[in-house]
């Protein structure tokens, strides 16, 4: 029962708290491109005299509280003009800024000061990797193509699984504990053409940023990086058209406003057209591989305080031989977004997310075609509360809900003998919570804190398989051999009946300590659990491969990062360094017996084991951020180990259940990127690419059987293939802009792989049929690659 007293308390509390907040007022609005209204993530706006600051949210939005006063703030974007104004604080304020790209003409009533790409020292975020497509657009890449995640592949920490694969691993995770956003949607397979383009357009791109660790409370879902980037609104001023084409593509962009200053419509195409090529022969003529995607964003400002965005993707690879088989597979994505602002320090955004990754496959002859994918709605509620200068949160709801499809089987046609079938599709729904804290204790230290807690619910209709010992995979100790147990019973479980649930607090931690204006000292610790499982037993994704569901059998990953850093400005940004070190452990890693058969498994149970991960390492970035010369230099030394030990005395697990290096081991990880701005006409480029050679299992001897050689292999992954290197060079030719004309191209000469180092992607081993002696084969993707390319925009 409440009590006057208490009433009297709770009064006299808020009359406190509220007589605190009068002494200050809150200075808040959003901060845009000059050219285009585009809202800009990211942007520092500091006040120097109090030695406060904030940045803007996903969505262009800052809120900054600070008492009565006049005060010089400081606005800085990377690759723009940073800006100074005088602003009088005396009551709530809401100011909306437009600031320019370094090439634009001075905005009036501002000083112009250059722009740095400094270390935010203060913040504790770290483990965080931000690339402006600026950047990315002048790496020279294979085919011309610029390509967003081959740029992070550059950066430390970052690794791939070879030339031509798809998938990116960070910090010795696999490509499948990647959660990759794209405007807020999941992306479940990232490249076009079996690994050798991503599926995103860079004209489309207005941000990317990769978190490797200190990942905050808000993601969810993966073990080890989240890949966050967000697509353009389009311009709301002019109508703006871009492109480019290239040797085996070409990509157009059209935005403009749909009410000038107020709405806006983005629409982008890419297609690929290398395989009309092969056709003018006579034997490639039925032969097809190509890929085409569309990106499409809506925006409209209903009012000061609400904005809606409507965006999309759709891709799709098609391969086709002999028309006798087709393969299809890709992304489709849809996202309606409300912006809503509740006041000056109280933002909020409510979104609506449709995912779907399609995989088709169409074999005549044989006679049948093959249907798989998983589908996910998602809605969620995020808050973004700036109580104070020295306080902010960020808070919210999420609720998604998952189906997959293992595999449909059709026959193609009347004549086929093909039975039709259908794997036992899986559901599930993934509830969570998050609170997000980032504060400030003292004029050194800043802390970011907070709690996700996800729940997972395995959902029917499913028929369970029941296993003796409850063990689907069993040993058999005659053969030491793991093989496929036999299920005791089965249970049907009806539509949205709970099969399995988990659940997980997953605390998250990062401090900055400011040694001095240009120094820090930076930690953080994360737990992420991951739910979603990717079947496979290759070190890079493949189309083919299937999400599957945690469930009784199949636990989720639970995995747990520490990482210490150091970071440093020197002479004022003009150069940065930074090194951080980190360890990983990461539980219920999947793992397969040996001869796992995984496609149309419909009891996948009966070839996992559960094992688990660890990864460390030391990485090492310096940066020279100003200048006509710029780039930076990327050190990795890491490893990355796997165990799945026995789970009885009489068990050998795998490798005799010792640690052992996993497929995305690189112990040596160096890449140099550069630029160089010669004039207004000219610039250049050059990457640096060197890895250690990937982890492999290679016969260490042979014995025949009725007449048959057949191969023998010993510990999994002992061998390595030879070490991955590579150098690549650009220049761009930008002609002398016509005042009279809008028209804007620019020319860009690439090579990839200069000196034409032949890259094993795998190595084989047979029998010479001439000779009968055993020899390694070796594969290789690429030698070298001149490309030409032209872009341009009007």
């Amino acid at each position: 029962m409440i009590t006057k007293n208490t009433c009297t308390f709770f009064l006299f509390i808020l009359t406190i708290l509220t007589s605190f907040a009068q002494e200050k007022f809150t200075l808040s609005g959003t901060i845009s491109d000059s050219k285009n209204n585009e809202t800009l993530i990211g942007v520092n706006i500091y006040i120097p005299s109090l030695k406060i600051g904030t940045t803007t949210n996903e969505y262009g939005f800052y809120s900054l509280s600070a008492p009565k006063g006049e005060y010089d703030i400081e606005i800085s974007y990377l690759g723009y003009k940073t800006i100074q104004k005088k602003i009088i604080l005396n009551q709530n304020t809401k100011n909306n800024f437009l600031i320019s790209e370094s090439d634009a003409e001075e905005l009036q009533e501002v000083v112009v000061t250059d722009n740095k790409g400094k270390i935010n020292i203060k913040s504790p975020e770290m483990s965080v990797n931000k690339l402006s497509i600026s950047t990315i657009k002048k790496m020279p890449v294979v085919l011309g193509e610029v390509d967003v995640l081959k740029s992070i592949l550059l950066l430390p920490g970052v690794t791939n699984a070879g030339e031509g694969a798809s998938g990116f691993n960070v910090r010795g995770g696999g490509a499948d504990q990647n959660l990759i956003l794209l405007d807020e949607a999941t992306i479940f397979n990232s490249s076009h053409v079996f690994g050798f383009f991503s599926v995103f357009n860079p004209d489309a791109i207005k941000d990317l940023k990769l978190y490797k660790g200190g990942i905050p409370a808000r993601y969810g879902g993966r073990a080890s990086s989240v890949l966050d980037i967000y697509q353009k609104d389009g311009s709301s001023k002019d109508f703006h058209m871009n492109g480019g084409i290239g040797l085996i593509s070409s990509r157009l962009l059209a935005e403009g406003p749909i009410v000038k200053d107020r709405g806006s419509f983005l629409i982008g195409g890419r297609a690929s057209y290398a395989h009309l090529f092969l056709k003018l022969s006579e034997d490639n003529k039925d032969n097809a591989a190509y890929f085409y995607d569309l990106n499409t964003k809506l925006s409209y400002k209903l009012n000061d305080n609400n904005s809606l965005y409507l965006s999309g993707y759709f891709g799709r690879d098609v391969f086709r031989l002999n028309k006798s088989f087709t393969n299809t597979y890709g992304n489709s994505i849809l996202n309606l977004r409300w912006n809503h602002l509740y006041s000056d320090k109280l933002f909020a955004n409510l979104s609506l997310i449709y995912s779907d990754y399609y995989y088709g496959l169409d074999l005549d002859f044989v006679g049948f075609k093959w249907d798989s994918g998983i589908k996910n709605y998602n809605i969620k509620y995020d808050f973004k509360h700036y109580l104070s200068d020295k306080l902010k949160l960020n808070y919210g709801l999420n609720g998604t809900y998952y189906e997959f499809n293992p595999g449909t089987v059709k026959p193609t046609g009347t004549d086929s003998g093909i039975n039709p079938d259908q794997l036992d599709r899986k559901y599930a729904f993934e509830p969570s919570a998050y609170l997000d804290a980032e504060s400030q204790l003292s004029n050194k230290i800043n802390i970011a804190y907070g709690l996700r807690y996800s729940l997972f619910y395995r959902l029917g209709s499913s028929t369970i398989n029941y296993y003796d010992n409850n063990q689907p995979v069993v040993y058999d100790t005659d053969l030491q051999i793991y093989e496929k147990g036999t299920p005791s019973s089965t249970k049907y479980f009806g539509k949205n009946k709970v099969i399995q649930s988990y659940d997980n607090f997953e605390p998250r931690f990062s401090v900055s300590y400011q040694l001095n204006e240009n120094q820090a000292l930076k930690a953080s610790y994360n737990r992420m659990a991951q739910y979603l499982q990717l079947i496979s037993n290759t070190s890079s994704p493949t189309p083919l491969d299937v999400w599957m569901p945690s469930d009784n059998y199949i636990k989720p990953q639970l995995a747990d990062q520490v990482a210490l850093g150091y970071f440093r400005n020197i002479k004022n940004g003009d150069y940065s360094f930074e090194i951080e070190t980190y360890y990983k452990e990461i539980q219920n890693r999947l793992d397969y017996i040996d001869g796992a058969d995984l496609i149309a498994n419909d009891a996948i149970e009966q070839v996992i084991l559960n094992g688990q991960m660890r990864s460390y390492g030391l990485e090492i970035m310096f940066k020279k951020n100003k200048g006509k010369f710029n780039g930076w230099i990327a050190y990795t030394l890491s490893r990355s180990e796997q165990q799945t030990p026995g789970r009885t005395s009489e068990e050998p697990g795998i490798n005799n259940g010792k640690w052992y290096a996993s497929a995305y081991d690189k112990t040596h990880n160096l890449a140099i990127t550069s630029v160089y701005n010669l004039n207004e006409k000219w610039s250049f480029g050059a990457n640096f690419a060197l890895q250690s050679g990937q982890p492999v299992t290679y016969p260490n001897g042979q014995y025949e059987y009725l007449g048959i050689t057949v191969p023998s292999y010993g510990l999994r992954n002992e061998n390595r293939l030879p070490a991955y290197h590579h150098l690549d060079i650009s220049a761009t030719l930008t002609p002398r802009k016509n005042k009279d004309r809008n028209w804007k191209g620019e020319w860009v000469f690439s090579i990839y792989n200069l000196y034409n180092r032949m890259n094993a992607a795998s190595i084989n081993f047979r029998q010479n049929v001439d000779t009968g002696v055993n020899e390694a084969v070796q594969l290789s993707i690429f030698g070298i690659v001149p490309a030409v390319s032209y872009n341009f925009k009007f």
